[in-house]
């Protein structure tokens, strides 16, 4: 009995240095790589979720498993060494599949916004991009748009590409800055009150998410938002095309 409160105890001491560490790691996540909205647009959330809960539990089990005061002193900190290393290394590791998954940019693609992540984007293509974009932000996605094809042949050799499975916005030899398309942003850009007769049954979560934009939806338009898993709305302004705001709804 007085082994199994041993154990128990170091397991919670050792479940207290795992969960603050996590802390940590989700401060860097969610504040840097995956800010709102793209934690949840791009999957940040349930992949650190998924990746952080299994190194923080087993760590933790494998100290109640292995915790025993009559092993040499020596012999019990070398086997909680291993298990800490073991496991920071397991956290590193998830924490940096995190970081090659994280987004980005957020794409004007010529119709709709969309997100692009880095894991998408071709290395040989990146030297192709524009020099102020031929390196990729780690501190959170950054606005550009994608330039118009140059011919017909191009548009061809773009979408079969996305048909193989490389996302248009992430074709970096066709990125300019999201200036440039400004006027096409807001040709394409849609009435907020559209939103309003569309989705009639969220006015009071399309009026919230107006309110906080700071204009009045006169001064306010939206275009689609396509991230990894699912779509969203994001709202714009009506003059300058800057992204005011999020919806959790899919426009298409």
């Amino acid at each position: 009995m007085q082994n199994w409160k041993g154990r128990l105890r170091a397991s919670g001491i050792h479940l207290g240095i795992s969960l603050g560490i996590a802390t940590l790691a989700a401060v860097l996540v969610f504040g840097l790589w995956y800010p709102y909205p793209y934690r949840e647009i791009s999957g940040g959330r349930s992949l650190f979720v998924l990746l952080v809960s299994v190194d923080v539990v087993m760590g933790p089990l494998i100290t109640l498993t292995i915790f025993n005061r009559a092993k040499p002193r020596r012999e019990l900190l070398m086997d909680l060494t291993v298990v800490g290393l073991l496991q920071l290394a397991a956290l590193g590791y998830g924490l940096w599949t995190v970081f090659v998954a994280r987004p980005v940019h957020l794409a004007f693609e010529y119709s709709r916004m969309s997100v692009v992540h880095a894991i998408d984007v071709d290395p040989d293509l990146l030297a192709k991009a524009p020099p102020a974009l031929q390196k990729l932000p780690i501190t959170g996605p950054t606005l550009i748009a994608l330039r118009p094809f140059k011919d017909a042949s191009e548009q061809f050799e773009a979408t079969m590409s996305a048909i193989g499975g490389v996302p248009l916005s992430a074709r970096s030899d066709l990125w300019q800055s999201y200036a440039s398309s400004t006027a096409d942003i807001l040709k394409e850009a849609k009435p907020v009150t559209n939103l309003r007769t569309r989705f009639a049954d969220q006015t009071a979560l399309i009026d919230r998410a107006v309110e906080d934009t700071g204009k009045p939806a006169s001064q306010l338009r939206y275009l689609p938002l396509v991230g990894r898993n699912k779509a969203w709305t994001m709202l714009l302004d009506a003059s300058s095309a800057e992204p005011l705001g999020f919806l959790p709804l899919d426009p298409f």
